[in-house]
């Protein structure tokens, strides 16, 4: 639909001037204008020939030196022998009636009284929000997105990936294109489908895709535009956007970032800090209890924070369907980049399910990026396709930052980093359950990463043991291990390594029921957005003794695990140093390089502290960069 052209502020701006200054120069009278002394003075010399007398004006033509007759106008005084001279100088007398009373009123009265209406006709339409624009009498109306059923070429087929949602959706899908299939039997639709899951794996899409299955229009909003500085308008575009929806039934209304509209009442400041939000939802919850659903509107959202959400949103009625678009596996990863690479010029020997086992974690929004990074870096160096290298080198850049090849480094400084780097490696080599090393590297990376090692798993987890976290602790602490071995001091390279190792250990205590001493306690709770029995949000609910107690297990845990470092790195310094010397002589070394070297030592000691114990992990671990 084509969009309506805006007037132009210049042609405004023309026509008043048009309208206002040239009538002046088109009425007024194009004589040379003379005072009324230069006229006396003519009349005496015998130069005038003719006059016209007018009520406010002299108009007549004069003789110059040369002869010629050029004609004057002069504005007319009060003179009472004005016209006993002119009879003494023999000269022509005409007198005018002047009736300018229809002249006046249509220069001074009916155009700038029309200019003045034209020019408010064009802002109360702009203000209104004619042309195209937000004005300020739409506050009131819903800004949200309408795409007809034409307009939207999105289909389950777009989709990779997201297989379980996909099939839940179609019910939805099946409602739009049959309903009476299921009012037949006195079922009715989920009034609210909330589209929960981590940014980047494709909710909105997902929506869309629900809309050009069922072929009905899509309302789309995001949950911060509802929301303005002015009380009332938000509730008011929630009106106006059901009013919308039902009109154009069956359609699909989608809100995207519902935690921005939704967020629980009562969580913000004291004193109405939050009123205006709290009105907008308490309107949006309104709607939805009272539209019919026989219509076929579906209301349909999406959040990657549903534990801020108001608990009255969530109940049966409203949004009573939750389904869950969760990081893809390697199999739905591989999905997604077969078709982020359609349109790629991929080189015969880039294999796509390898590039899906290197990129755990990742969520369809990293993966398409991924693949963007290694188009331009393939065309930047002028190659006919994308190759195996630059996926890789785009993989590095999203985990772990882009390379400062130039930055200047001491010698000192460099070795410190080589030798962190390979205490990281080779305690990841010799613990049985750290994920493999797959490079090893000490140029500059990101902001603040001097080195790193990257650890990929060989498979996506969604569970740890106990044994298993003791090893990750254990790589986190191999670096500082490392340098004080080495060096016999320590630098603050290890920051973020200790870090995400004390998060680890506190975690085992205070999540996951793994302290011998405190036992199979849980002392972590949900986070509460509204205060509960006085408690403001995220107060402990234990005592400052117990609070002492789980702060003294954490630090045990991780003197522990410093001490079985050491002792590893003791044993096995000759393939430390050989790690680290290959290291700076190349900067940047292979998995399969490290492995040679622990293997060439003989075969590793396995660390016995297996009493594996399965707890959830909140999310697949991600490619990880030990030591940035």
């Amino acid at each position: 639909m084509p969009q309506k052209k805006e007037f132009p502020g210049w042609t405004l701006f023309a026509i008043l001037f048009i309208v206002t200054v040239l009538p002046f120069f088109f009425f007024s009278p194009q004589t040379g204008q003379i005072s009324y002394s230069d006229f006396k003075r003519l009349l005496r010399e015998g130069k005038v020939k003719e006059v016209v007398i007018s009520r406010d004006a002299i108009e007549g033509v004069k003789i110059e030196a040369s002869g010629k007759e050029e004609p004057f106008s002069t504005v007319r005084v009060d003179d009472p022998n004005l016209t006993s001279e002119l009879e003494d100088q023999n000269v022509q007398i005409t007198g005018e009636i002047q009736s300018g009373w229809l002249r006046d009123i249509v220069l001074f009265w009916v155009l700038p009284f029309a200019v003045i209406l034209f020019i408010w006709s064009l802002f109360a339409r702009r203000m209104a929000g004619g042309g195209g624009g937000q004005g300020f009498m739409t506050f009131g109306r819903a800004r949200a997105k309408v795409f007809a059923e034409k307009d939207i070429q999105v289909s389950f087929n777009d989709v990779a990936g997201a297989d379980e949602p996909k099939e839940e959706l179609m019910e939805v899908v099946e409602f739009l294109r049959q309903p009476q299939k299921f009012q037949r039997l006195g079922g009715r639709i989920p009034k609210g489908v909330l589209l929960v899951g981590p940014p980047g794996t494709g909710k909105t899409l997902l929506a869309r895709a629900v809309a050009g299955e069922a072929k009905v229009p899509f309302f789309s909003m995001s949950g911060s535009e509802f929301v303005e500085m002015f009380v009332g308008v938000g509730a008011a575009r929630v009106r106006d956007l059901f009013a919308q929806a039902q009109e154009k039934a069956p359609c699909i209304i989608f809100i995207d970032e519902l935690d921005a509209l939704g967020r629980a009442r009562g969580a913000g400041m004291l004193g109405g800090g939050h009123a205006e939000q709290d009105q907008t939802l308490n309107q949006l919850l309104v709607e939805m209890d009272g539209f019919d659903p026989r219509k076929g509107v579906i209301i349909m959202a999406a959040t990657n924070r549903p534990e801020i959400l108001d608990p009255a949103l969530l109940r049966p009625g409203r949004f009573d369907r939750q389904i869950l678009v969760d990081r893809p596996d390697v199999r739905e990863r591989e999905e997604i980049l077969k078709v982020h690479t359609r349109n790629v010029k991929l080189d015969p020997k880039a294999d796509i399910k390898l590039l899906a086992t290197r990129t755990p974690g990742f969520v369809g929004a990293d993966l398409a990026n991924v693949v963007n990074e290694a188009a331009l870096l393939a065309a930047r160096s002028n190659k006919d396709h994308v190759e195996m290298d630059d996926f890789e080198e785009a993989i590095n850049r999203m985990t772990t930052g882009l390379e400062k090849k130039k930055r200047v480094m001491s010698k000192k400084e460099k070795e410190y980093v080589a030798y962190h780097e390979s205490g990281h490696a080779l305690v990841a080599a010799l613990v049985p359950n750290a994920d493999p090393v797959h490079r090893i590297s000490i140029i500059p990376r990101g902001i603040a990463a001097l080195g790193y090692t990257l650890q990929l798993p060989t498979e996506d987890r969604y569970l740890m043991t106990k044994s298993e976290l003791h090893d990750r602790l254990a790589v986190l602490l191999g670096g500082r291990v490392a340098e004080e071995i080495i060096f016999g001091e320590i630098s603050t390279g290890a920051q973020n390594d200790l870090t995400r190792a004390t998060d680890i250990a506190r975690s085992m205590v205070r999540e996951f029921g793994m302290s011998e001493k405190l036992g199979l306690v849980s002392f972590e709770r949900p986070r509460r957005m509204v205060p509960v029995d006085g408690a403001p949000p995220g107060a402990k609910d234990y005592s400052e003794e117990l609070a002492k107690s789980i702060d003294q297990e954490v630090k045990e845990i991780m003197d522990q695990t410093y001490a079985r470092v050491h002792h590893l790195l003791e044993d096995h310094r000759g393939e430390l140093e050989a790690i680290a010397k290959l290291l700076l002589e190349k900067e940047v070394i292979e998995g399969e390089a490290l492995r040679e070297i622990v293997r060439g030592s003989g075969k590793p000691k396995k660390d016995e502290d297996a009493r594996p114990v399965d707890l959830t992990f909140p999310e697949p671990p991600r490619p990880r960069a030990v030591g940035e």
